[in-house]
């Protein structure tokens, strides 16, 4: 069966035509996200949701949302999107943050210049049909000081134009490098100088709990008097009210608000004040933007959908549509080792420990860890994937480690993991042969070649003769059909393991009649989700 999105935001007409032309069924609701109760009431029908502000995917939404794998936000800001709650539901939810960079930079560019040269109000005391000519007299751009909070994407942008315009550009981002920097031709500052030396201030960061009144009214009373501030990013990094008396004593010159603390904003502290423009929220309404991010999300989510590949996703690694024909097997194989140890481990896990060897250690490790812990977690909840089981894992305090290494044995490539309780360690390891299958190479340090089945019988027992026999004999009786037999033991008349592959699921008698034999220490009937 396709699988089938609702679109509940207006999106382009080519985005939903994206959808249909790879197969998707696709509901075009645009209306329908400013109906909460409607949405909620048919949301159960959909695996994806392509939204844009209107739309609220809050938790109350996400409980009926039952077949919901995706949310794609057609746009940067994912302020309407719940994502804990998403992560906790196993639904990715995907954004787009390089469809309307320019389109955002270019109207902080804009603003910059209204804010400078006081466009707006002079444009409307010209239309009363005024002549002020002497009361706007602004200031140039050029040889000013530009200072830059949050250098990524957009930030990025707005850097180059302001070089373009012969401005002097500090920024300050903890997650600039030197050599960034330094590409960018650009000053790395901290952010007390930035405010010290800027005589125009420009934000381009999310909203997050550091950045949350980054300008606050310590740090405005720091900024250079006469200073001027653009924010295009996102309300909620100024402090409004500090803004506005700053703006009354004439500390500050200027200021160019695109976005604000409460939208939509019919009313604000900074409205009516002198030398303040005010635009609705307009950083990426351009054509070409919006036509950008429909199109962008109709295709990552359409790529999902479809073949697993993950882009701009929020809360689960990116995995590109190459990497997913590649790394298939291998995020299997992660998934199938993950669900070995967790249908084997009764008592709680305090730590998972996981080796990735040679080509595995080259491989989107994120993306593996997060099938292994998948796997792990579904012998507890069934409703556990790869989004949540993260989450999950962490509020349950199990401490997570990852090793890398160059190749160190027969195999171009394995994957091993060892479990830890407060009563035993666990490991299991296993690689992906030519032919695309998983197998099982390692258990408890026994080595092994198992091909990995949807029903598999594990048995461990002392090395002595008649395993073979008591375990073909018993499975006979009781009509199982046995597809593939794998041995394995530590040494002669040591410790010795048997994976049994069998075609259907172990009637409960066939498994109590193993035990009955008295020859295995213990028996166990496992379940994997094979493709």
């Amino acid at each position: 069966m396709a699988p089938k999105v609702l679109i509940s935001d207006k999106l382009s007409d080519a985005a939903v035509q994206i959808f249909r032309d790879r197969g998707i069924d696709v509901d075009f609701m645009p209306e329908l996200g400013k109906d909460k109760d409607k949405l909620a009431e048919i949301i159960g029908q959909y695996d994806g949701l392509a939204i844009r502000s209107a739309t609220k995917v809050t938790p109350s939404l996400l409980e009926h949302a039952d077949k919901l794998k995706v949310v794609g936000r057609a746009g940067i800001g994912t302020d309407n999107v719940d994502k804990e709650a998403a992560s906790k539901k196993g639904v990715i939810v995907m954004n787009t943050p390089f469809g309307n960079m320019i389109t955002t930079a270019e109207h902080a560019i804009a603003m910059m210049f209204a804010v400078a040269r006081q466009i707006p109000e002079a444009s409307a005391s010209t239309h009363a049909g005024k002549w002020e000519k002497s009361k706007f007299m602004g200031v140039e751009l050029t040889g000013k000081t530009l200072g830059v909070i949050g250098a990524g994407n957009i930030g990025g942008i707005v850097c180059d134009r302001a070089r373009g315009l012969k401005m002097k550009v500090v920024a300050y981002d903890p997650f600039l490098s030197d050599e960034k920097a330094e590409r960018m031709q650009v000053e790395k500052v901290d952010l007390d100088t930035l405010l010290k030396r800027a005589d125009f201030i420009t934000l381009h960061v999310p909203l997050t709990d550091q950045t949350r009144n980054i300008l606050s009214k310590e740090n405005l009373a720091k900024t250079k008097k006469g200073v001027r501030i653009i924010n295009c990013a996102r309300g909620g990094l100024v402090d409004e009210e500090a803004l506005a008396e700053l703006l009354k004593s004439g500390h500050v010159a200027g200021a160019a608000f695109d976005v604000f603390a409460e939208e939509p904003a019919k009313e604000n502290v900074l409205f009516n004040l002198p030398n303040v423009v005010c635009t609705p929220h307009l950083g990426a309404s351009t054509t070409e933007a919006q036509e950008n991010v429909a199109l962008q999300v109709a295709e990552q989510m359409a790529d999902y959908l479809l073949t697993g590949a993950v882009q701009n996703a929020l809360n689960m690694p990116s995995v590109t549509a190459e990497e997913a024909k590649v790394m298939g097997p291998w995020i299997d194989l992660a998934g199938h080792l993950g669900n070995f140890i967790g249908q084997m481990t009764d008592e709680p896990i305090k730590a998972i420990n996981i080796l990735y060897d040679g080509y595995a250690a080259e491989m989107n490790l994120e993306a593996l860890n997060c099938s292994l812990i998948a796997g792990i977690m579904t012998s507890v909840n069934p409703d556990v994937n790869m989004v949540s089981a993260p989450l999950i894992a962490k509020e349950r305090g199990i401490q997570i480690a990852t090793t890398n290494q160059a190749q160190s044995g027969i195999f171009e490539g394995y994957i091993k993991v060892t479990v830890t309780t407060e009563k035993r360690e666990r490991s299991i390891a296993g690689t992906v042969f030519s032919d695309g299958k998983p197998r099982f190479i390692q258990i408890k340090g026994i080595n092994i070649d198992a091909e990995v089945g949807r029903h598999m019988i594990y048995t461990t027992n002392e090395d002595v003769p008649g395993i073979i026999g008591a375990l073909g004999q018993t499975m006979g009786t009781h009509g199982v059909n046995i597809a593939n037999f794998t041995l394995g033991r530590r040494s002669a008349k040591a410790e010795a393991i048997a994976l049994l592959y069998i075609d259907e699921p172990a009637p409960a008698d066939a498994v109590e009649a193993l035990k009955a034999t008295g020859l295995f220490q213990q028996v166990k009937t496992l379940e994997f989700d094979v493709r």
